[in-house]
C-alpha cells in the first residue's frame, strides 16, 4: 500500500509578511503542512535544526545566507530512522535566497529517493520557487513534480489550492 510522508522545515518566531515583520507562533510551512495532513492520509516529520536561527528575522537572514555561501549541512535534531516505507514525499520548506534552507539539503542526503516521488512546496512572499526544484533533482534520485508555490502571509487561507494540487498529484 502507498504511503506518503509530509516533511518540512518551518520556522515561527519574527517573520517576513508583505512588507512588514510579524510574530507568529507557528510557521507558514508549517501551516500548510497542516492543511495537508487534514486533507490526506500521511505521517508527517518536522526537520528541525539542532542550532536553530535567530528568531530575529533580519539575525535569520543573515545566518541562512551564510550557511547557504559555505554549502553547510546544519545538523538536524533527528531523522527518521528510515523512509522505505514511503512511496511520495511531500517536502515543504520556505524559500530562502532562492531555495531551500540548508537544513532541507541534510534531510536529502541522509536518504536515498530512489523509486520515490517528491512534490515540494514553498512558502515565500513572492519569490516563488526559487532554484529549489532543481535542488532537488540534483540531490534525489526521485521523480520529482512541479512544486507549489504558497504566498506566506496566505498560507491559513490556501486550502483551495493545496487541495488542487494535491488533487493533480493523485493524493486526494
Amino acid at each position: 500500500m502507498a504511503k506518503t510522508l509530509i516533511a518540512f522545515f518551518s520556522r515561527a518566531d519574527e517573520n517576513y509578511f508583505g512588507g512588514a515583520m510579524r510574530y507568529v507562533k507557528v510557521g507558514n510551512t508549517e501551516i500548510v503542512a497542516n492543511l495537508m495532513k487534514d486533507m490526506i492520509s500521511a505521517d508527517t516529520f518536522k526537520i528541525e535544526m539542532k542550532n536553530p536561527y535567530s528568531p530575529v528575522y533580519m539575525t535569520c537572514i543573515d545566518e541562512a545566507k551564510k550557511d547557504l555561501r559555505n554549502n553547510a549541512r546544519p545538523e538536524l535534531v533527528s531523522l527518521p530512522e528510515n523512509i522505505d516505507e514511503y512511496d511520495t514525499i511531500i517536502l515543504g520548506y520556505p524559500n530562502y535566497w532562492g531555495t531551500m534552507p540548508m537544513a532541507v539539503f541534510t534531510f536529502l542526503e541522509a536518504f536515498d529517493f530512489s523509486g520515490k516521488t517528491i512534490l515540494p512546496f514553498c512558502t515565500n512572499e513572492g519569490s516563488g520557487m526559487g532554484k529549489s526544484e532543481r535542488d532537488i533533482k540534483n540531490i534525489c534520485k526521485a521523480q520529482v513534480a512541479k512544486g507549489l508555490s504558497i504566498n506566506g502571509s496566505r498560507a491559513a487561507n490556501s486550502g483551495d489550492n493545496v487541495k488542487k494540487w494535491l488533487e493533480q498529484n493523485g493524493l486526494v
